[in-house]
């Protein structure tokens, strides 16, 4: 591991993006986008702390309210985490994975390449947008094939970013799966790898993944922390799937939901969320589907209120009134503070005239 780096020289090229990157860790400091829960921030700070080890005191942590998979870290050592990809983590080996990745960058200086060369091509402030959050979520799609790191930085990164895991304690297999979790949604999407301009600047999906299994093969065991990490996160659960399915990509969402699903069934808002998409889109059988995953968040115990708005909402589509005015009288019994509620107690008068 390379020893500290040295603030830069403020008059030189370096030290010029260093000062333009304090700028927008200032902005970020204010935006409304950033998750202020001291809490979880030092939690995953102290993650980071684990995989950077000596770097710790030049890494900081902000959490970024953004319902996609992403992290990044700029040469200042300002990282940024978004919620979408803490929804998708499984445990904090896996958050590991994708933060020993980045630091990983940071430590071969891969993204002051990349600011270098940004600004070669007068693209500079487009990119500096990415760091600054603001208006990022529109232009995160078309902006990552254009600046997104090579191929051979993304090797360099997985395999620091393994070793990372390793020092820190962390079972290395959970890379692999970070990777696999996420191809799953990708595929899922209209035109699946080909659509993505991940799979433009990444190896290839197959490839990444044996590589990253190798990387792991003569370091089994380790820590994943799932249950620390279930409990950190619990509480921003139903925020953040919210934000999900409020993202309106129902083929990406119902693999997501589907996997988290499966894998924690006792989980209700799962259930709930995966619902709140198949009603939405209301495809062929869309509502059926929707009603069973309503009826699957019930049964598991301590779902959501907007289970039983969904409930409501899908007989009101159906005509069904007492149905309807049923689910939609034990909503609001439930959420007496929610916001929709004098639009659902307008459903209710309808139903009775």
């Amino acid at each position: 591991m390379p020893a500290r780096f040295a603030r830069p020289a403020p008059e030189t090229d370096e030290g010029g993006l260093w000062a333009i990157m304090d700028r927008e860790e200032r902005r970020l400091r204010r935006s409304p986008f950033a998750l202020r829960d001291a809490k979880l921030r030092a939690y995953v700070q102290e993650i980071a702390c684990k995989l950077a080890g000596e770097h710790c005191p030049d890494v900081r942590v902000h959490l970024v309210r953004a319902p996609l998979f992403n992290a990044s870290m700029a040469p200042n050592g300002m990282m940024q985490v978004w919620t979408g990809l803490m929804l998708r983590v499984d445990n904090e080996a896996q958050l590991a994975a994708v933060l020993g990745h980045e630091i990983g960058h940071f430590l071969q200086r891969h993204t002051l390449e990349r600011l270098r060369d940004a600004k070669a091509r007068s693209a500079f402030g487009q990119f500096i947008g990415l760091f600054g959050v603001v208006g990022a979520l529109a232009q995160v799609g078309a902006l990552a094939g254009m600046f997104a790191f090579g191929q051979e930085h993304e090797r360099e990164a997985d395999t620091i970013g393994t070793t990372l895991m390793r020092n820190a304690g962390y079972d290395p297999n959970e890379a692999w799966k970070v990777w696999a979790n996420l191809v799953l949604e990708i595929r899922a999407r209209p035109g699946g790898e080909s659509a993505s301009p991940l799979f433009a600047t990444h190896p290839p999906a197959a490839e990444r993944q044996e590589a990253l299994i190798a990387l792991a093969r003569d370091a089994a065991g380790g820590a994943t922390n799932e249950a620390a990490w279930g409990e950190h996160v619990a509480p921003y659960r139903h925020e953040w799937l919210t934000e999900e399915v409020k993202r309106g990509v129902p083929e990406e969402s119902l693999a997501l939901l589907t996997r988290l699903k499966e894998r924690s069934p006792k989980v209700a808002a799962y259930a709930w969320a995966r619902g709140e998409v198949y009603r939405l889109r209301a495809g062929e059988d869309d509502l059926d589907r929707a009603l069973e995953d309503y009826r699957a968040a019930l049964a598991a115990g301590g779902e959501p209120p907007e289970a039983h708005r969904g409930i409501g909402l899908v007989h009101r589509t159906r005509r069904q009134a007492a149905e309807a005015k049923a689910s939609f009288a034990r909503y609001l019994e439930a959420a007496p503070q929610a916001p929709d509620f004098a639009m659902i107690k307008s459903y209710l008068e309808e139903l009775s005239l």
